[in-house]
């Protein structure tokens, strides 16, 4: 779609962006635009501007959503209902925080409804135990690492869903408390309690391999 100066152009009802989108030849000179003039553009109806967007920003949100939902076709699920729900929503889009941190909230809002349909999650105990000691040739080490892979992902699927999300987003993608807490629509305050209450019940079920 050609960029329109309009205001208030007509908008596809839903361009359903495959996670890594073709960017056209005539976005070149967009390529290396900031976030916020590409969103400004892709609200106005630049198609061209939000496929950029969406290969900029769908690795990590991918990342986030396989880590939350431990399922990469339903992590494929949630970034593609979140980006179509933020070029639905870009029109609207006030800048008042940054481009990533809006889609990060978009994408855990879809997991926590996904999670949401779910039935219960592994109990802690089921936690796989650690290979025993004195073994220490590489298939043994191997395996033991991937046991202890299992566990941890066993662990984070035990946790309640708010608390996994604050820990992922925190120890696995790096960001400051205040960023956690616009994501999740919370306070720093309960974006540190999640995390305390996160660790706390993984080192208990990671216990055996300390």
């Amino acid at each position: 779609m050609t960029h329109s100066a309009s205001s208030s152009p007509r908008r596809a009802a839903c361009p359903g962006p495959p996670a890594d989108p073709p960017v056209p030849d005539t976005a070149n000179g967009l390529l290396t635009a900031p976030d916020d003039l590409l969103a400004t553009r892709a609200g106005e109806g630049d198609e061209e501007a939000f496929a950029i967007l969406v290969r900029r920003h769908s690795r990590p949100l991918l990342a986030l959503a396989s880590h939350t939902l431990g399922n990469v076709q339903d992590a494929e699920d949630a970034v593609q209902d979140a980006f179509i729900s933020a070029w639905r929503s870009l029109p609207e889009f006030r800048h008042a925080s940054a481009f990533s941190t809006w889609m990060y909230r978009i994408t855990v809002n879809r997991c926590l409804n996904s999670l949401r349909r779910r039935p219960a999650p592994v109990p802690l105990n089921s936690v796989a135990e650690p290979a025993a000691p004195g073994t220490h040739s590489s298939p043994a080490r191997a395996a033991e690492q991937d046991a202890l892979t299992e566990a941890l992902v066993n662990a984070l699927g035990a946790l309640e869903p708010q608390q996994r999300v604050c820990w992922i987003l925190r120890e696995l993608h790096g960001l400051p408390y205040e960023q956690i807490a616009h994501v999740t629509g919370t306070t720093e305050q309960t974006v540190r309690g999640r995390l305390y209450r996160a660790r706390r019940s993984l080192k208990e079920a990671l216990g055996p391999w300390r």
